[in-house]
């Protein structure tokens, strides 16, 4: 197994939502032996148990919020929860998920991709696929070179 995982959340039949599959796409297609890759509309109570096979994890979604280099990318911190619900867990309550039931740490990131329509309709907007594509280029040059 590797040691790291990509996870996208998203849904491309909602216009940029699926950004974050679109990032896994791309990079499975020229480094598919680097990274595990796991696509998920929203993240359950059992990807703890799944990330927790890593040293590190990436996670990938769409963001409403325009930022200026049109993604952001930040290492993820731990968030308590007292609602385990099966929809909408964030990247950081699975991370505390992680730690309290499996005693587990990875590294965990979360890249953000800035999308502004999401409606029911197959493909990205102009505006995501540039913000994709900056995405893109940030992650070959940080980590694909390295």
């Amino acid at each position: 197994m590797k040691r790291a995982i990509i996870i996208g959340i998203g849904n491309s039949g909602r216009q940029d939502d699926g950004l974050g599959w679109a990032f896994l796409e791309k990079i499975e297609q020229e480094m598919p032996d680097l990274y595990d890759f796991e696509y998920r509309y929203q993240l359950q109570i059992e990807d703890a148990e799944l990330i927790s096979h890593y040293d590190s994890v990436l996670f990938v979604d769409a963001d409403l919020n325009i930022h200026p280099q049109g993604f952001s990318i930040q290492p993820l911190l731990s968030r308590a929860t007292n609602s385990y619900t099966s929809h909408e867990l964030s990247p950081g309550t699975i991370l505390d998920l992680c730690k309290k039931v499996y005693r587990k740490s990875p590294d965990c990131y979360l890249l953000a991709i800035s999308g502004n329509s999401f409606d029911l309709e197959m493909g990205l907007t102009t505006f995501a696929k540039i913000n994709l594509a900056s995405a893109l280029r940030f992650f070959e040059k940080e980590y694909l070179q390295s």
